[in-house]
């Protein structure tokens, strides 16, 4: 039986949000659909500029009357400050609670059964004041809690402690994005990152910040770009350093550890035999992978 890891993940934050008007106000900036939120439910989305461009991906999840957003802590002022804008007297209250709360990821075989939840994503369940919740955008990924701090405990689990760098693999393994490495500010698009193929956006909710061109983008098939997995054989290269077919430009890498990496390829250069090597270091060569769950 494979071995249940678990890891806290130093680089998340949790703000709460509140208030009489708090799924209206949401649902009109949001990628995906709030309504779909409940103490049984979690979800991934994220939130665009007025062009469709990323600026900021979280979970969400919900603790009695209150919502959890999971997202990067070093830009979670940023984000409140951003969705205050768009509050004026919307009766919603955003509270940092990045003090209170840590975020744990936990990964193994049977892991979703032996916390006692079905192997779907977002399914969830209340855990200790927090949430226990299957990765809302991949089952295989395992289980993303939020607990209050000094709460380690998960019922039913005996899991091994693991550091970033293993949880890195993990995901790394899936080719799941993570905030500010994989997904660049005001850069990144929706559809090029997979997010809609790992339940980020609801394609039936209306109106969101972006919605136009992310929904042109889908049904133009404008897409000619994919974050893809990479296997590394050499020196990972550094993150924004260009990967070449020969003399051409294929693709840019993104975040990489012991031989597994993200790299943000053209189409043109998937699945073919064309010898792909990184531009920093010539010696080291890279293969696209397509991941199982991406529909390209």
């Amino acid at each position: 039986m494979s071995e249940i890891m678990i890891c806290k993940l130093e680089n998340r934050g949790v703000f709460t949000i509140s208030g009489a008007d708090s799924r209206s106000f949401l649902q009109g900036l949001i990628s995906n659909d709030i309504e779909k939120v409940s103490e049984s439910r979690t979800i991934y989305a994220t939130f665009l500029t007025p062009q469709g461009k990323y600026l900021f991906d979280f979970f969400i999840s919900q603790s009695g009357d209150d919502l959890l957003v999971d997202c990067e802590k070093n830009r979670l002022a940023d984000f409140i400050k951003r969705l205050r804008l768009y509050k004026l007297r919307a009766a919603v209250e955003l509270t940092d609670r990045s003090n209170d709360f840590d975020v744990f990821a936990c990964w193994g075989a049977n892991v979703a059964k032996d916390a006692g939840l079905t192997f779907e994503p977002g399914a969830a369940k209340p855990l200790s004041g927090g949430t226990l919740s299957v990765d809302p955008r991949l089952a295989d990924a395992g289980l993303r809690v939020v607990l209050p701090v000094g709460t380690s405990a998960i019922d039913g689990l005996s899991a091994t402690p693991a550091d970033l760098k293993q949880y890195d693999a993990h995901r790394l393994a899936l080719g799941l994005p993570d905030s500010g490495r994989d997904l660049i500010v005001d850069k990144s698009i929706l559809l090029e990152c997979g997010i809609d193929e790992l339940n980020g956006i609801d394609w039936n909710k209306g109106c969101y910040m972006g919605q136009e061109v992310t929904a042109r983008s889908k049904y133009r098939g404008l897409v000619k770009k994919r974050l893809v997995p990479v296997n590394i054989d050499g020196p990972t290269p550094p993150a924004g350093s260009f990967i070449m077919a020969g003399d051409k430009q294929a693709g840019e890498m993104r975040s990489g550890t012991d031989g597994k990496g993200l790299a943000l390829m053209r189409l043109d250069y998937l699945g073919g035999d064309i010898a792909l090597t990184s531009a920093d270091n010539p010696s080291t060569t890279l293969s696209p992978q397509k991941p199982d769950w991406a529909a390209f």
